[in-house]
């Protein structure tokens, strides 16, 4: 939706001719409705695993297309299946969909642990978030791609943190224990 409506209002983004119906207001319309309808159902426990059920197909190709639109790619009708691989046309939509399957599966796996972990009241924050956090990275992806490395690179550094910080703190219990005379906890 960022990528048609960029293109449609601004000069920020020129979509290749093949891509315009990225900006119809029909096609956006039609987004804004599907973008509210997620934005809700995204923040009810329950409704947001079956959302993402649901999504697994959705979100891939929706990348696909956008990353394919937004890298400038032509959309092309497949009569000869061994031109259209050497053309090299179909990497940016294929990019797009494995960008958008990772984040996806990333988001479906990480969700439910935090409605069972909070028991669904931490699902409104974490999914607020997730859209300030999504649409901060979609603008900037779109006018300096670079700070996208950037900012990549800062989510799994933080990530790599948190983990080595839990198993410090894992260890450091473990060792209270001992020296407390208690058994180690059996690993799992």
């Amino acid at each position: 939706m960022v990528v048609g409506l960029l293109a449609r209002y601004t000069h920020v983004i020129a979509l290749p001719a093949s891509w315009h119906w990225l900006s119809n207001g029909w096609v956006l319309v039609i987004l804004a409705a599907l973008l509210a309808v997620e934005m809700i159902a995204d923040k009810i426990p329950v409704v947001d695993h079956l959302n993402d059920v649901l999504h697994t197909v959705i979100r891939p190709t929706a990348g696909g297309l956008v990353f394919g639109a937004a890298s400038q790619s032509q959309t092309k009708t497949v009569t000869d299946p061994g031109t259209f691989f050497s053309s090299h046309q179909w990497v940016p939509v294929a990019a797009g969909v494995l960008i958008a399957l990772a984040v996806h599966g990333v988001k479906a796996t990480a969700r439910p642990v935090v409605n069972v972990s909070t028991m669904g009241m931490g699902t409104p924050v974490v999914s607020f978030a997730e859209d300030v956090f999504s649409t901060v990275m979609s603008v900037v992806a779109i006018v300096l791609p670079i700070l996208i490395v950037v900012f990549l690179l800062g989510i799994v550094l933080f990530f790599a943190w948190v983990v080595r910080r839990r198993r410090r703190r894992k260890l450091a219990r473990a060792a209270r224990r001992l020296t407390a005379g208690q058994p180690p906890p059996v690993p799992r």
